[in-house]
């Protein structure tokens, strides 16, 4: 029974995955110097290159089936204006479908409903910031009376990530050369490493309500400005 106790769990551990197993070398070795802990951070900006909004519209009638066929003889107008405009249909999304009693309140007596209002919300996702202030604008012409946004982000940070890292690991470097220096050791090797973060956090979007009168005055104009994207590394040190 021992003899085929030992052998399921030699034939167990051969069936670990080798990143497995090197983890698991890389966790249980021993440091011979001294251990140093190191936390750098690596930080690249770069200039938005999308813009996502949302757009609506909100209709009220004296009956839910006027409130929302009203509401989707616009919409239908504002889609249209959006293709025209160039945006894709993988970039248009509906988020949200309401439609909701409207009441009226007087003293001592119950709610009585006087209408009913709904209301059709698009995610709009704009690739062109450039040209995203005018879309809006013809937006608001076509119907759209709900616009609320944008929030600027980046379609694709990974390479913009990958320098951060890079960035992030020469600072860890120095850092440990740096310690190194001043004990008057010197780096031996990488014990290990860890990325604890590796991110770009957007500013929260700022609700941005158009009116189609406000919006004939001037053009609406979306200034993408500067993100940063930040990757954070623990890395440890033998020193020597």
């Amino acid at each position: 029974m021992k003899h085929i106790l030992m052998a399921a769990l030699m034939l167990g551990a051969a069936a670990l995955p080798a990143t497995a197993v090197a983890q698991q070398a890389q966790i249980n070795q021993t440091i011979a110097g001294t251990r140093l802990d190191i936390s750098a951070t690596g930080d690249v900006t770069r200039v938005p290159d999308v813009a996502i909004i949302t757009a609506g519209v909100v209709t009220r009638a004296m009956t839910a089936g006027s409130a929302l066929q009203q509401n989707a003889t616009r919409m239908d107008r504002v889609i249209a204006a959006l293709k025209r405009a160039g945006v894709e249909d993988r970039d248009i999304q509906t988020s949200n479908i309401s439609l909701n009693p409207e009441y009226t309140y007087a003293n001592n007596q119950p709610p009585k409903i006087n209408g009913y209002s709904a209301s059709n919300q698009l995610t709009i996702k704009f690739r062109d910031i450039a040209n995203s202030g005018k879309i809006l604008d013809a937006l608001v012409a076509e119907g759209a009376n709900q616009i609320n946004g944008p929030n600027l982000t980046i379609d694709k940070p990974e390479a913009a990530l990958d320098e951060a890292r890079a960035k992030a690991v020469a600072a860890a470097r120095a850092r440990a050369d740096l310690y190194a220096r001043s004990l008057g050791m010197r780096v031996v090797r990488v014990v290990a490493l860890s990325e604890s973060g590796g991110n770009y956090p957007a500013p929260p979007p700022m609700p941005m309500m158009m009116r189609a009168e406000a919006a004939q005055a001037a053009d609406t104009k979306i200034v993408p400005g500067e993100q940063k994207l930040s990757v954070t590394l623990s890395v440890t040190y033998e020193l020597q």
